[in-house]
């Protein structure tokens, strides 16, 4: 997928709140050996960093032009790689947090993903995971529904993005299944005010809109968007309006 950084972080005041709830979770200590998984520009990795006592952090995206940002934020002790998330997790090396906000949501299979994701890391070892709740976000059904009608179906060969992400207690489950201690997993709700019904459609283009917008062109493009921001204006009246953004979080000690 094409990402465009400028885009994404035209709504980043309201994307980074999450963040700051998830490193909340972290257990500080001296030294640690951090990655960074889905990094994006960078601009949240330095954060975290700052957040640490003396760690060490990569931060790995697939994204080139998400990574040509993170150049500002190169430290001595901050360093980013052009890699897949799936291709980080096998390689040899471990770590004491894995650091992995709004980005896992991307990658199939939640149920073999996670524990590939936490045998990473050292005994002792942080794992701290921030997902969009897809299924219940507003937006992300009016999208899902729209894609499986005509002539949108078709223009996509039937291909849709079914959400990988899982539900509380599997999540929860899949923690203690795997020596998780500490655990927290909950979902909470980040009020997103909209001075028009067009914020809300500029809201999910940066992001989950890509995977489609990517594979539709000329005219049918033009009135698949159409139709979307008709749908999204029939399902929100008279702007200001409030939408509630679910978000998963989780965090556990190993």
């Amino acid at each position: 997928m094409e990402w465009n950084p400028d885009k994404y972080n035209e709504f980043k005041s309201f994307r980074y709140k999450p963040f700051f709830d998830l490193v909340s979770h972290i257990s500080d200590k001296p030294g640690m050996k951090v990655v960074d998984l889905g990094c994006g520009t960078g601009e949240l990795t330095k954060m975290l960093a700052d957040r640490l006592t003396t760690p060490t952090v990569v931060g790995v995206d697939s994204s080139e032009e998400m990574l040509e940002k993170s150049k500002e934020f190169e430290k001595s002790n901050i360093r980013f790689e052009q890699k897949t998330i799936q291709e980080q997790i096998n390689t040899s090396d471990k770590c004491d947090l894995v650091f992995a906000n709004a980005s896992i949501q991307w990658i199939e299979n939640h149920q073999r993903l996670i524990p590939q994701i936490i045998s990473t890391l050292h005994s002792g070892g942080q794992l701290a995971v921030q997902v969009p709740a897809q299924n219940e976000n507003l937006l992300n059904q009016i999208l899902m529904e729209l894609v499986q009608e005509e002539p949108y179906r078709s223009s996509l060969c039937e291909w849709k993005r079914v959400s990988p992400v899982l539900t509380l207690d599997d999540y929860a489950q899949i923690l203690f299944q795997n020596g998780g201690k500490e655990i927290t997993v909950y979902q909470k709700v980040y009020p997103f005010i909209a001075d028009s019904n067009n914020d809300l459609f500029e809201l999910i283009s940066g992001s989950t809109l890509i995977p489609y917008s990517t594979r539709l062109e000329g005219e049918i493009k033009e009135l698949f968007i159409q139709e979307l921001k008709n749908r999204i204006k029939s399902k929100f009246l008279n702007p200001p309006v409030f939408y509630a953004f679910k978000r998963i979080i989780l965090y556990a000690q190993f």
